[in-house]
C-alpha cells in the first residue's frame, strides 16, 4: 500500500526556536520552517518533522541516529559545542568516561536534543 510513499519521521518539541538553533547551528543540519514546524533535511534525502507541542514530554528512547565514520571524534565535537553525552548505567554496557558504549552492537553515544528527545551518534 505505501511501498512508494516517501515516509518520514516525526517527533515534538517545547521550544521550535531553540529546536531550530540547536539541529540548524549546532549540529549543521538543513533545516527548513513552515507553518510553526521544522523540517530536517538529511542527507540522502531523508526528512523528519519536529513539531510544537505545549504538554511536550521527552521520549524515552532514541529518536535519530546519526551514522558516523569516527564517533569519537563526533563526541569531543558535541562536548566542545556544550552538549553532555547521555549515562546509561542501567543498560549493562560498558561506556567510557567520555560516553561513549563500546560493547555488543555498534559504538554509539547518546546525547539530548533542548527539548530533552534522545539522539545518537553511532558507528556507520
Amino acid at each position: 500500500m505505501f511501498k512508494d510513499s516517501h515516509a518520514f519521521s516525526g517527533f515534538s518539541t517545547n521550544d521550535i526556536p531553540a529546536a531550530k538553533a540547536f539541529y540548524g547551528d549546532t549540529l549543521g543540519l538543513d533545516v527548513s520552517e513552515e507553518h510553526g514546524m521544522l523540517t530536517l533535511n538529511l542527507a540522502g534525502g531523508g526528512k523528519v518533522l519536529i513539531y510544537p507541542k505545549d504538554n511536550h514530554e521527552a521520549a524515552t528512547f532514541t529518536v535519530l541516529n546519526f551514522p558516523s565514520k569516527d564517533v569519537d571524534g563526533d563526541v569531543d565535537r558535541l562536548a566542545a559545542a556544550g552538549i553532555a553525552m547521555e549515562r546509561y548505567p542501567e543498560s549493562g554496557g560498558d561506556q567510557d568516561e567520555r560516553g561513549i558504549w563500546r560493547g555488543e552492537g555498534p559504538t554509539i553515544a547518546w546525547f539530548k536534543d533542548p527539548a530533552g528527545n534522545i539522539l545518537s551518534v553511532l558507528d556507520a
